[in-house]
């Protein structure tokens, strides 16, 4: 018998009753003077994912064991995150903006004054364990470019990659195995550690995919040795570019993508209609903001393949899931473990990056990797990237990608799993409205722990998230009267059904979001009064969360 067997079996009864309030306490005591079991809390991270990558929000790769946990759980519509790699990492961690933890752009230190959700949990008697990318240390390049190239490609030797005292291991994981620096050579990954060691070799069949999973897996069967329930933050570096896939995942979608992304993005969207995900009453498919149609497409082979292995990647991950989950109902802890799926922000559109400051030019042999010239990405010497056309097709049914304030870059598939405590919501479609800063409140709530007043030996100051547990219980349709969003010049608010967003040096459109939630319907023109009563309140919010920024 399960040692958690009893304890599960009480939870499944009283999950229901954990959701009608959001005040009620996840171990308060039950009617024979027992305690309820604190649940486990899992956090998967997608690197660049597509809105519509994953089958259950309407894509064509395969992805059954997220699909799984989306027909035995709640899927988000309307779930935000801060449109980029660093920020949503800050913020989903701290429940802050990420201005407010030195996050207001990509390469900095999370500020220690600010409690992670490990830090928090930990001293509320969790294990905590994470696999992956950190992305929350400075990252500072060599001043010399070729001995740079050299260290990422291990050809010079430096077994510290950041402050260690800004690593996972010392920001309230108990167990860290992944990377410190944000892009990685999926076969041979720079910055690889556990804890504060570097991982100097890798095996000839790493995968830094599979690597994240197994760690995963391992620290699950740590953790259960003893009755402390545990946090997990699995933290993927897929589908991020390069795009580095497995040739059996490369061969699952030969041929797949031959009809271009024009084909695809209509294709997504009836799939987001086929599941519930958009109305198209109110979400009209917005236009590829690339501009780029597939009949001019002179390499049309060429750029197929790249999205061959963009799915593979997501294929690869996807397949970590399930190796998960089944490692979950083998422990018996399946039940009583809260699962929230996510991506860091819309798919990215870069592409020409040349070798540089985190991108090798060699593998460690010292053989140079092809950056332009090879048939198909996917293989180690081979460093490729999506483009924007792709993005722009797999972000469907929105405007844009990563690193911009329209809802393709700051809007992601988001996913709520839990058996004992969704009896009843199983395979239902949220349409409320929320932030990755409310994940930390979340994982608080579950957890019936408290925030500290002092973290670090600093003091610390409130957090801007709340719990999305009331939006499960659809008693609230928002977290937030006002969400506020800027990165490196693009910016959005949102304050009721109302959105006002803009690229880097780009005027203000403004959206009522509820009536056009792909923002295709342009008003500010029409009404100029509304644009000037939101773009005040976004000053004052950006100079709240940003006290030190120039607000013209």
């Amino acid at each position: 018998m399960s040692k958690h067997f009893i304890s599960i079996c009480l939870f499944v009864f009283l999950g229901s009753i954990f959701f009608t309030s959001c005040n009620t306490s996840s171990n308060s005591s039950a009617e024979d003077g027992s305690q309820e079991t604190k649940p486990n809390i899992i956090i998967i991270m997608a690197d660049d994912l597509g809105y519509s990558d994953i089958g259950c929000y309407g894509g064509e790769i395969q992805t059954p064991n997220l699909d799984e946990l989306a027909a035995n759980g709640v899927r988000f519509t309307q779930f935000h995150n801060a449109a980029r790699c660093c920020p949503t990492r800050a913020s989903l961690l701290t429940g802050k903006y990420p201005h407010q933890v030195n996050l207001d752009r990509n390469g900095q230190t999370l500020s220690r004054n600010a409690a992670t959700i490990a830090e928090v949990l930990k001293e509320n008697g969790y294990h905590t364990g994470m696999a992956g990318k950190w992305h929350l240390s400075r990252t500072k390049g060599l001043p010399n470019h070729e001995e740079q190239l050299k260290w990422l490609s291990h050809r010079k030797d430096s077994s510290i990659f950041a402050p260690l005292e800004s690593y996972p291991s010392n920001r309230g994981f108990d167990e860290h195995w992944g990377v410190i620096w944000g892009v990685v050579d999926y076969f041979d990954p720079f910055s690889l550690v556990h804890n504060e060691e570097a991982i100097k070799e890798v095996p000839d069949d790493f995968y830094i995919t599979d690597f994240i999973t197994d760690k995963s897996i391992d620290m699950v069967d740590e953790f259960n040795k003893d009755d402390k329930p545990f946090f997990l933050y699995v933290a993927h570096t897929a589908p991020h570019w390069p795009l580095h896939a497995l040739p059996e995942d490369i061969e699952k979608y030969k041929g797949v993508y031959d009809d271009g992304w024009d084909a695809l993005r209509e294709k997504r969207y009836k799939g987001l209609i086929e599941q519930g995900i958009v109305d198209p009453e109110v979400a009209p498919l917005a236009k590829n903001e690339s501009g780029r149609l597939w009949a001019d497409c002179e390499h049309k082979e060429w750029e197929a393949r790249h999205m061959e292995a963009h799915a593979a990647m997501v294929d690869r991950l996807d397949q970590g899931v399930g190796r998960l989950i089944q490692k979950l109902k083998e422990t018996g802890e399946y039940e009583n473990t809260v699962i929230l799926f996510l991506a860091d922000n819309g798919a990215s559109p870069e592409r020409g990056y040349r070798p540089g400051f985190d991108r090798p030019g060699h593998n460690r042999e010292g053989i140079e990797i092809d950056y332009d010239n090879f048939d198909r990405p996917g293989d180690e010497l081979t460093w490729g990237y999506l483009g924007n056309a792709w993005a722009g097709a797999i972000n469907a049914p929105f405007r844009y990608w990563k690193k911009e304030s329209f809802e393709g870059g700051n809007c992601t598939p988001f996913i709520v799993h839990w058996p004992a405590g969704l009896k009843g919501k199983e395979n239902t479609i949220n349409q409320g409205i929320g932030h990755v800063i409310d994940i930390l409140p979340t994982c608080m709530e579950l957890a019936d722990a408290e925030y500290p007043a002092e973290v670090n030996g600093l003091e610390t100051t409130p957090v801007e998230g709340k719990s999305i547990i009331p939006l499960l219980n659809k008693e609230i349709t928002t977290t937030h009267d006002t969400m506020f969003w800027e990165h490196e010049g693009g910016k959005a608010l949102r304050v009721g059904d109302w959105k006002i967003s803009a690229l880097p040096r780009g005027d203000w459109e403004l959206f009522n979001i509820t009536k056009d939630r792909t923002e295709t319907n342009n008003l500010a023109n029409e009404m100029p009064e509304k644009v000037q009563e939101m773009e005040a309140i976004w000053k004052q919010e950006y100079k709240r969360v940003f006290p030190r920024a120039k607000v013209n």
